[in-house]
């Protein structure tokens, strides 16, 4: 005989909240486990591919280790070593740039040379904040990174996660498949294929998304002549995922960038803008709809809410489970809704007088079976 109700609710939330708990408890040991999860999950259909094409599992996984090293190899050869040399300058020009800004304003805004000024006096104020707590504050930054990701073990860990899981990926969902409560279990993998297709639409199309935007804001950036161009590409590129923030971040750094650059020069102030503007275009009406599609079923106020909650509740890890976990609960959303659109509680009066004004046709009898009349041979005269 089924659980009751009440008994499976009972245990599913027990079992939802010690996986919270450990996520809060554990959260930076965590970290590696769940980025060479996600990438294990983002590369499977991959090595299902080439499954059918005739190689083996471990065939499979091997040569797809063996592109992303090479992968990686390049990155760092051709584009890593730029880009760090790029923010690593940004940084240290922020001192000096407040000092800039500060005497570029003075020079087109003669009035704010009052002394008793309360704009003068803002700016003042904030030039000796940022002057003296930058190092304090950028070393603050590296400190607690450092301390969250373990930079070594992160990079040593990962990929060797991301190998095993993918290799073993099929037989670890055979596994789960097979631990199903018997009569649940249809329900269970209908909902978990539902909510493999959001998260294979959302994350799979919006990687491609963000790689897209990346490329275009860096390399149209640095071909428009601004000043530490990858740096703001590679920024706006990654936070595109994030509704509405990869636009407004990178927009607003790029063009605060072109004003102090390019002041005066309002067709060069203006091509910046123009390359967000083309970006936004491009993104909402190509990239976004054919990679992503309309039915993921993550709404952009959804998704920053639950990146917003999780993040400041589990930190990194928190934002990192933000989108499967916002997924699964709008899955699980539409099911219970589903469900009480069928029941007696929504329907009430209706669906019973329903079943009471259709009652259920008899089954017809049985028809006899007709005997065959066997011919009895002529006895000979």
């Amino acid at each position: 005989m089924a659980l009751p109700t009440s008994y499976q609710v009972r245990y599913w939330g027990i079992a939802a909240l010690v996986f919270f708990l450990l996520i809060w408890a554990l959260g930076d040991v965590l970290l590696p486990f769940i980025v060479g999860g996600a990438i294990a999950y983002f590369l499977d259909p991959v090595a299902d591919r080439l499954e059918r094409l005739g190689l083996s599992r471990i065939a499979a996984t091997a040569l797809i280790s063996l592109a992303a090293l090479l992968l990686v190899i390049l990155l760092v050869l051709a584009v890593i070593p730029t880009l760090a040399a790029q923010l690593t300058a940004l940084v240290n020009s922020a001192p000096d740039s407040a000092k800039k800004l500060q005497s570029f304003l003075l020079e087109r805004f003669p009035d704010l040379a009052d002394s008793t000024s309360t704009i003068r006096q803002t700016l003042a104020k904030i030039g000796a904040v940022i002057q003296e707590r930058w190092a304090v504050l950028a070393e603050s930054v590296l400190s607690s990174a450092l301390g969250l990701i373990s930079i070594v073990l992160f990079i040593v860990v990962v990929p060797v996660v991301a190998f095993y899981l993918l290799l073993d990926w099929d037989d670890m969902v055979a596994k789960i498949d097979g631990m199903l409560p018997l009569d649940h279990a249809p329900t269970v993998r209908r909902l978990a294929r539902e909510i493999d297709a959001v998260l294979a639409g959302f994350v799979r199309g919006q990687v491609s998304v963000c790689l897209a935007l990346g490329t275009f804001y860096a390399v149209a950036l640095m071909a428009a002549g601004l000043q530490f161009g990858l740096v703001v590409g590679a920024i706006a590129g990654a936070i595109t995922f994030i509704p509405y923030i990869g636009s407004l971040v990178g927009g607003t750094l790029a063009i605060g960038l072109a004003l102090f650059q390019f002041w005066g020069d309002w067709l060069q102030i203006g091509i910046i803008a123009a390359i967000f503007a083309v970006g936004q275009f491009v993104e909402g009406n190509i990239l976004t709809p054919r990679l992503v599609g309309k039915s993921v079923g993550l709404h952009p106020v959804w998704l920053l809410f639950a990146l917003s909650a999780f993040g400041t509740v589990f930190g990194f890890v928190g934002m990192l489970i933000a989108v499967p976990v916002a997924a699964s609960i709008g899955v699980l959303t539409r099911f219970a809704f589903e469900q009480y659109r069928a029941s007696l509680l929504y329907q009430g009066k209706t669906a019973l007088a329903a079943q009471t004004a259709s009652p259920p046709i008899p089954a017809e009898a049985p028809k006899p079976r007709r005997s065959r009349k066997v011919a009895k041979p002529d006895s000979g005269a």
